[in-house]
């Protein structure tokens, strides 16, 4: 199993892209790896002598790049280059933690969308506070910021696949991001789109569900436009971040009191950090596209990298792609 790796794409990139590679490499013997990208700043950072490729390419594709027409323009970026090795069976996924606009437009125009599905859609997944899963799948997270009903039944028909198969979730539930919990509720989309998923037997739909209650566990994967979910997506990291500083803060302020605290409570708050930590789960994954299309945070640091290149591999061993591509064709057949 190959993945194409874009090592320029990041803030940080390409140390921690390369680093998070070599940790990787180191567990997975059975992942090989492409890096694309500048080949003397690569092998600064790289480690691992096997398995592991480097191809030089001369551009890079910035964060400030408008996305459509760089994929164009930049032919010798290390995203584009990446991006051909997939759609020309190089390698079996692709990964950056670079410009998201660019990277969904590589999967669309370069790695190309699986027949039948009308708007691929970015899959986030989140961390809960209480719940049987540990998590749940937001999509669309910021793939499309206009959709249609028809979109938003697909997105639960790929987020209900994704849970199941690479995630392990039994039946997994399904909610509609709503601004109330009524039928009645939201917009005409919102609106024709709760019809849609009330209708369809197979899908175990919970009704609409509020941003408040996404990390109570009330379902295991939220349906929402991508501009919607972008939003309660960057609302979810906010907060989270702003919660642990602002408990940062308060402990020092304590002086004596609340360092002997936070010593006593040392395990239980690193607990807590890690269970809230979303790098764990890996990147946001474009599905819809013949490939697993991955993309993690641009401040994403080598665990974070690690992380996604295991999420990876577990799509690529569940032959994730190649299932659901048969699954939805089974499902385009019922419906003819």
């Amino acid at each position: 199993m190959k993945i194409a790796i874009d090592a320029m794409g990041g803030d940080h990139a390409p140390e921690s892209v390369v680093l998070g590679v070599d940790q990787a490499h180191a567990e997975f013997k059975d992942l090989e790896f492409i890096l694309y990208g500048d080949e003397k700043q690569i092998r600064q950072y790289l480690k691992a002598k096997d398995r592991v490729e480097i191809v030089h390419t001369t551009e890079v594709i910035s964060m400030n790049d408008e996305p459509v027409k760089a994929i164009r323009r930049k032919k010798d970026s290390s995203l584009v280059m990446a991006a051909k090795a997939v759609k020309e069976k190089k390698a079996d996924a692709l990964f950056s933690c670079g410009n998201t606009g660019a990277l969904l437009a590589a999967g669309l125009l370069i790695v190309g969308r699986i027949k039948g599905i009308t708007r691929p859609g970015l899959l986030s997944t989140l961390p809960v506070v209480s719940g049987q899963t540990g998590a749940f799948n937001l999509l669309d997270s910021g793939a499309n910021a206009d959709s249609k009903a028809e979109h938003l039944y697909q997105y639960a028909l790929l987020g209900k696949y994704y849970a199941e198969n690479v995630r392990g979730v039994k039946n997994a539930r399904i909610g509609l991001l709503n601004n109330g919990t009524e039928e009645h509720k939201g917009n005409k989309v919102t609106q024709e789109a709760y019809q849609l998923l009330k209708a369809d037997q197979s899908l175990n739909f919970v009704g609409n569900v509020e941003a408040k209650a996404l990390m109570q566990g009330v379902c295991d994967v939220v349906v929402a436009d991508g501009f919607t979910g972008n939003a309660v997506l960057k609302a979810i990291e906010g907060t989270a971040l702003g919660v642990m500083s602002l408990l940062k803060d308060t402990i020092k302020e304590a002086g004596l009191k609340g360092k002997l605290g936070a010593l006593l409570l040392k395990d239980d708050l690193k607990g807590i950090k890690t269970r809230m930590d979303q790098s764990q789960y890996g990147g946001a994954v474009l599905l819809g596209v013949k490939a697993p299309v991955v993309k993690a945070h641009g401040a994403s640091d080598a665990q974070t990298v690690y992380y996604t290149l295991k999420q990876i591999k577990t799509m690529l061993d569940e032959d994730m792609i190649s299932e659901f591509t048969s699954y939805w064709q089974t499902l385009a057949t019922k419906e003819a």
